[in-house]
Protein backbone atom coordinates (compact mmCIF):
# COMPACT_ATOMS: atom_id res chain seq x y z
CA UNK A 1 0.00 0.00 0.00
CA UNK A 2 1.44 3.40 -0.85
CA UNK A 3 1.63 5.59 1.77
CA UNK A 4 -1.09 8.77 1.30
CA UNK A 5 0.32 12.06 -0.31
CA UNK A 6 -1.21 14.78 -2.01
CA UNK A 7 0.75 17.64 -4.06
CA UNK A 8 -1.23 21.12 -4.76
CA UNK A 9 0.62 21.97 -8.02
CA UNK A 10 0.09 24.82 -10.18
CA UNK A 11 -0.62 24.89 -13.61
CA UNK A 12 -0.12 27.82 -14.57
CA UNK A 13 -2.33 30.36 -16.46
CA UNK A 14 -3.25 28.61 -19.80
CA UNK A 15 -0.07 27.83 -21.80
CA UNK A 16 0.77 24.50 -21.13
CA UNK A 17 4.47 25.28 -21.37
CA UNK A 18 4.49 27.52 -18.06
CA UNK A 19 5.42 24.65 -16.00
CA UNK A 20 7.97 23.33 -13.49
CA UNK A 21 9.80 20.17 -13.81
CA UNK A 22 8.95 19.08 -10.80
CA UNK A 23 4.71 19.61 -11.45
CA UNK A 24 5.26 17.62 -14.92
CA UNK A 25 6.71 14.76 -12.42
CA UNK A 26 4.40 14.91 -10.08
CA UNK A 27 1.17 14.41 -12.96
CA UNK A 28 3.25 11.66 -14.45
CA UNK A 29 3.74 9.90 -11.44
CA UNK A 30 0.09 10.16 -9.92
CA UNK A 31 -2.54 7.79 -8.87
CA UNK A 32 -5.32 10.28 -9.04
CA UNK A 33 -5.62 14.06 -10.71
CA UNK A 34 -8.27 16.32 -8.91
CA UNK A 35 -7.72 19.82 -11.94
CA UNK A 36 -9.79 22.61 -11.97
CA UNK A 37 -11.86 23.23 -14.94
CA UNK A 38 -9.11 25.67 -16.75
CA UNK A 39 -5.82 23.77 -16.59
CA UNK A 40 -4.29 22.92 -20.35
CA UNK A 41 -5.66 19.25 -21.24
CA UNK A 42 -1.99 18.97 -22.44
CA UNK A 43 -1.05 18.27 -19.12
CA UNK A 44 -3.65 16.15 -18.08
CA UNK A 45 -2.22 13.56 -21.25
CA UNK A 46 1.03 13.90 -19.23
CA UNK A 47 -0.87 11.22 -16.91
CA UNK A 48 -0.45 7.56 -16.71
CA UNK A 49 -3.14 5.03 -18.41
CA UNK A 50 -4.54 3.93 -15.08
CA UNK A 51 -4.45 7.59 -13.59
CA UNK A 52 -8.22 8.90 -12.17
CA UNK A 53 -9.09 11.99 -13.22
CA UNK A 54 -10.84 13.77 -11.58
CA UNK A 55 -12.77 17.14 -12.63
CA UNK A 56 -13.30 19.64 -9.78
CA UNK A 57 -13.49 22.68 -12.06
CA UNK A 58 -15.75 25.32 -11.04
CA UNK A 59 -17.54 27.99 -13.21
CA UNK A 60 -19.23 31.56 -12.21
CA UNK A 61 -22.56 30.31 -11.15
CA UNK A 62 -21.74 26.34 -11.88
CA UNK A 63 -20.13 23.93 -9.25
CA UNK A 64 -19.29 20.74 -10.55
CA UNK A 65 -18.05 19.59 -7.22
CA UNK A 66 -18.23 21.81 -3.63
CA UNK A 67 -15.22 22.16 -1.46
CA UNK A 68 -16.37 20.35 1.10
CA UNK A 69 -16.80 17.36 -1.67
CA UNK A 70 -13.16 17.90 -3.21
CA UNK A 71 -11.71 18.29 0.36
CA UNK A 72 -12.92 14.35 1.16
CA UNK A 73 -11.89 13.51 -2.50
CA UNK A 74 -8.48 14.56 -1.27
CA UNK A 75 -8.38 12.72 1.69
CA UNK A 76 -10.11 9.75 0.80
CA UNK A 77 -8.10 9.10 -2.36
CA UNK A 78 -5.02 9.54 -0.73
CA UNK A 79 -5.64 7.37 1.41
CA UNK A 80 -6.95 4.34 -0.77
CA UNK A 81 -4.73 5.18 -3.81
CA UNK A 82 -1.79 6.68 -2.61
CA UNK A 83 -0.21 9.41 -4.84
CA UNK A 84 -2.70 12.63 -5.36
CA UNK A 85 -1.98 15.55 -7.33
CA UNK A 86 -4.84 18.53 -6.87
CA UNK A 87 -3.95 20.46 -9.93
CA UNK A 88 -4.96 24.34 -9.91
CA UNK A 89 -4.65 26.84 -12.32
CA UNK A 90 -2.19 29.61 -12.09
CA UNK A 91 -0.02 29.35 -8.47
CA UNK A 92 -1.92 27.33 -6.06
CA UNK A 93 -1.40 29.81 -3.06
CA UNK A 94 -3.01 33.15 -4.83
CA UNK A 95 -6.71 32.99 -4.78
CA UNK A 96 -7.12 29.13 -4.95
CA UNK A 97 -8.67 28.18 -1.84
CA UNK A 98 -5.23 26.29 -1.02
CA UNK A 99 -5.37 27.29 2.58
CA UNK A 100 -8.96 25.04 3.10
CA UNK A 101 -7.91 22.37 1.31
CA UNK A 102 -4.02 21.74 3.46
CA UNK A 103 -6.57 21.89 6.60
CA UNK A 104 -8.38 19.37 5.27
CA UNK A 105 -5.18 16.82 3.75
CA UNK A 106 -3.69 18.14 7.43
CA UNK A 107 -6.10 17.20 9.91
CA UNK A 108 -7.00 13.61 8.29
CA UNK A 109 -2.76 13.35 8.60
CA UNK A 110 -2.02 13.22 5.21
CA UNK A 111 1.45 14.91 4.05
CA UNK A 112 1.47 17.20 1.23
CA UNK A 113 3.52 19.56 -0.62
CA UNK A 114 3.31 22.73 -2.43
CA UNK A 115 4.00 22.67 -6.46
CA UNK A 116 4.26 26.72 -7.29
CA UNK A 117 3.07 27.87 -10.26
CA UNK A 118 2.76 30.78 -12.21
CA UNK A 119 0.44 32.83 -11.46
CA UNK A 120 -1.90 35.42 -14.21
CA UNK A 121 -0.90 38.36 -13.31
CA UNK A 122 2.53 37.24 -13.95
CA UNK A 123 1.91 35.65 -17.02
CA UNK A 124 -0.14 38.59 -18.08
CA UNK A 125 2.60 41.06 -17.73
CA UNK A 126 5.40 38.91 -19.38
CA UNK A 127 3.07 38.72 -22.04
CA UNK A 128 2.69 42.46 -22.28
CA UNK A 129 6.24 43.09 -22.11
CA UNK A 130 5.76 44.68 -18.43
CA UNK A 131 7.74 45.16 -15.37
CA UNK A 132 5.67 44.72 -12.61
CA UNK A 133 8.10 46.55 -10.45
CA UNK A 134 10.46 49.24 -11.97
CA UNK A 135 12.60 51.20 -9.92
CA UNK A 136 11.49 54.88 -8.98
CA UNK A 137 8.57 54.00 -10.57
CA UNK A 138 7.01 51.14 -8.72
CA UNK A 139 8.24 49.44 -5.83
CA UNK A 140 5.49 47.42 -4.58
CA UNK A 141 2.70 44.79 -6.32
CA UNK A 142 -0.23 44.37 -4.86
CA UNK A 143 -2.56 41.02 -5.87
CA UNK A 144 -5.97 41.51 -4.87
CA UNK A 145 -9.52 40.10 -5.65
CA UNK A 146 -11.97 41.84 -7.60
CA UNK A 147 -14.80 40.34 -6.11
CA UNK A 148 -15.61 38.20 -2.82
CA UNK A 149 -17.19 34.73 -2.29
CA UNK A 150 -20.76 36.39 -3.63
CA UNK A 151 -19.43 37.63 -6.46
CA UNK A 152 -19.66 41.19 -5.60
CA UNK A 153 -17.54 43.96 -4.90
CA UNK A 154 -15.04 43.11 -1.84
CA UNK A 155 -14.39 44.93 1.39
CA UNK A 156 -10.52 45.98 0.73
CA UNK A 157 -8.89 48.86 2.01
CA UNK A 158 -9.65 51.11 -1.50
CA UNK A 159 -8.32 53.95 0.31
CA UNK A 160 -4.65 52.11 0.35
CA UNK A 161 -4.89 50.92 -2.76
CA UNK A 162 -5.60 54.06 -4.31
CA UNK A 163 -2.94 55.85 -2.80
CA UNK A 164 -0.38 52.89 -3.26
CA UNK A 165 2.48 54.39 -6.32
CA UNK A 166 2.82 50.83 -7.33
CA UNK A 167 1.11 48.05 -9.99
CA UNK A 168 -1.97 46.81 -8.77
CA UNK A 169 -3.37 43.24 -10.01
CA UNK A 170 -6.62 42.45 -9.72
CA UNK A 171 -7.82 38.87 -10.12
CA UNK A 172 -11.48 37.63 -10.73
CA UNK A 173 -12.49 41.47 -11.62
CA UNK A 174 -14.68 40.83 -14.74
CA UNK A 175 -17.87 41.21 -12.95
CA UNK A 176 -16.93 44.22 -10.71
CA UNK A 177 -14.61 45.99 -13.08
CA UNK A 178 -16.91 49.09 -12.65
CA UNK A 179 -17.08 49.43 -8.81
CA UNK A 180 -13.23 48.86 -9.13
CA UNK A 181 -12.53 51.53 -10.99
CA UNK A 182 -14.94 53.79 -9.99
CA UNK A 183 -13.32 52.99 -5.76
CA UNK A 184 -10.14 53.95 -7.18
CA UNK A 185 -10.73 57.04 -8.69
CA UNK A 186 -13.24 58.31 -5.96
CA UNK A 187 -10.33 58.27 -3.74
CA UNK A 188 -7.93 59.71 -5.52
CA UNK A 189 -6.25 57.25 -8.02
CA UNK A 190 -5.97 58.98 -11.66
CA UNK A 191 -8.25 58.12 -13.53
CA UNK A 192 -5.88 58.54 -16.70
CA UNK A 193 -3.60 55.71 -14.83
CA UNK A 194 -3.09 53.04 -17.86
CA UNK A 195 -4.85 49.94 -17.19
CA UNK A 196 -5.30 46.81 -19.19
CA UNK A 197 -7.56 43.69 -18.87
CA UNK A 198 -6.19 39.81 -19.98
CA UNK A 199 -8.51 37.51 -20.75
CA UNK A 200 -7.72 33.97 -20.49
CA UNK A 201 -4.05 34.11 -20.47
CA UNK A 202 -1.80 32.05 -22.57
CA UNK A 203 -4.62 30.12 -23.45
CA UNK A 204 -6.76 29.46 -26.37
CA UNK A 205 -9.06 32.86 -27.39
CA UNK A 206 -6.60 35.39 -24.99
CA UNK A 207 -7.54 38.48 -25.11
CA UNK A 208 -6.18 42.06 -23.96
CA UNK A 209 -7.91 45.49 -23.65
CA UNK A 210 -6.16 48.13 -22.68
CA UNK A 211 -7.23 51.86 -22.01
CA UNK A 212 -7.01 53.98 -18.58
CA UNK A 213 -8.35 53.38 -15.20
CA UNK A 214 -11.35 55.55 -15.57
CA UNK A 215 -12.27 54.28 -18.99
CA UNK A 216 -11.29 50.19 -18.94
CA UNK A 217 -14.64 48.71 -17.83
CA UNK A 218 -16.25 50.81 -20.41
CA UNK A 219 -14.20 49.55 -22.94
CA UNK A 220 -13.93 45.88 -21.50
CA UNK A 221 -17.78 45.77 -21.79
CA UNK A 222 -17.81 46.54 -25.06
CA UNK A 223 -15.32 43.94 -26.14
CA UNK A 224 -17.07 41.33 -24.14
CA UNK A 225 -15.28 40.44 -21.78
CA UNK A 226 -15.43 37.24 -19.42
CA UNK A 227 -13.98 35.19 -16.94
CA UNK A 228 -11.16 34.42 -16.41
CA UNK A 229 -9.61 37.86 -16.71
CA UNK A 230 -7.00 39.77 -14.52
CA UNK A 231 -6.67 43.42 -14.70
CA UNK A 232 -3.39 45.26 -13.96
CA UNK A 233 -3.33 49.40 -13.05
CA UNK A 234 -0.45 51.35 -12.90
CA UNK A 235 2.35 53.32 -14.12
CA UNK A 236 4.62 50.33 -15.27
CA UNK A 237 1.74 49.16 -17.54
CA UNK A 238 2.23 51.90 -19.99
CA UNK A 239 5.35 50.07 -21.31
CA UNK A 240 3.60 47.04 -22.83
CA UNK A 241 5.33 47.03 -26.19
CA UNK A 242 5.61 43.30 -27.15
CA UNK A 243 4.05 41.98 -30.62
CA UNK A 244 0.86 40.77 -28.65
CA UNK A 245 0.06 44.01 -26.54
CA UNK A 246 -0.52 45.55 -30.38
CA UNK A 247 -1.89 42.84 -31.70
CA UNK A 248 -4.40 41.35 -29.52
CA UNK A 249 -5.60 44.70 -28.82
CA UNK A 250 -9.69 44.85 -29.52
CA UNK A 251 -11.18 47.45 -31.67
CA UNK A 252 -13.45 48.43 -28.75
CA UNK A 253 -10.07 49.52 -26.99
CA UNK A 254 -8.88 50.96 -30.14
CA UNK A 255 -11.72 53.32 -31.32
CA UNK A 256 -12.39 55.56 -28.23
Amino acid sequence: MKRPFVSFVGAGPGDPELVTLKALRRLREADVVIHDRLVPRELLEETGPDTELIDAGKAPGRHCLGQAEINHLLVDRARRRGRVVRLKGGDPGVFGRLAEEIDAVRAAGVRFEIVPGVSAALAAAARLGIALTERGRASTLTLATGADRHGTLPALDWEMLARSEGTLAFYMAVGTLPGITASLTALGRDAREPAVVVERVGGPGERVVAGRLGDIAERARRAGVAAPAVLLVGPTVAAATAPIAVAQLTTAAMSV
